[in-house]
């Protein structure tokens, strides 16, 4: 049975940090793409790491301060996030699929993203002062 379970989640204040955790189980990871979504707003794909080529990607609503650490296996991807600001508020979840699948889409196509194999419940990041 394939699960995903995020960890780290919580409240944060403003330009706060948090590190998200996704491991993943029961299939042999191609990678993890990562999403949020805010209250009475659509789910947004932010991050995502593959087999492919091993290199992070991001939407450019979170480049430059969230991350992906280097050298991490793929069935335990962390999601480091900095200066975050309110409009962070959202429930973060990571998702996989059963065959390779490329980041610079995931990122792009929410109608690609969308139909992901396997998906974690979320965890809540609440940014408030």
């Amino acid at each position: 049975q394939v699960q995903l379970v995020e960890s780290g989640g919580g409240l944060v204040h403003p330009g706060g940090s948090l590190r998200l955790g996704c491991t993943v189980s029961g299939l042999d990871s191609y990678g993890v793409a990562w999403f949020r979504q805010a209250p009475g707003k659509e789910r947004e794909a932010i991050a995502c790491i593959g087999k492919g080529d091993g290199s992070p990607y991001y939407a450019d609503s979170v480049k430059g301060r969230f991350s992906i650490p280097g050298d991490e296996p793929l069935n335990a991807v962390h999601l480091q996030m900095s200066s975050l600001k309110p409009a962070a508020t959202a429930v973060y979840s990571c998702a996989t699929d059963r065959t390779p699948f490329p980041c610079p889409v995931i990122i792009s196509d929410p109608s690609r993203s969308a139909g992901m194999d396997y998906w974690g419940t979320g965890t809540q990041v609440t940014v408030s002062s």
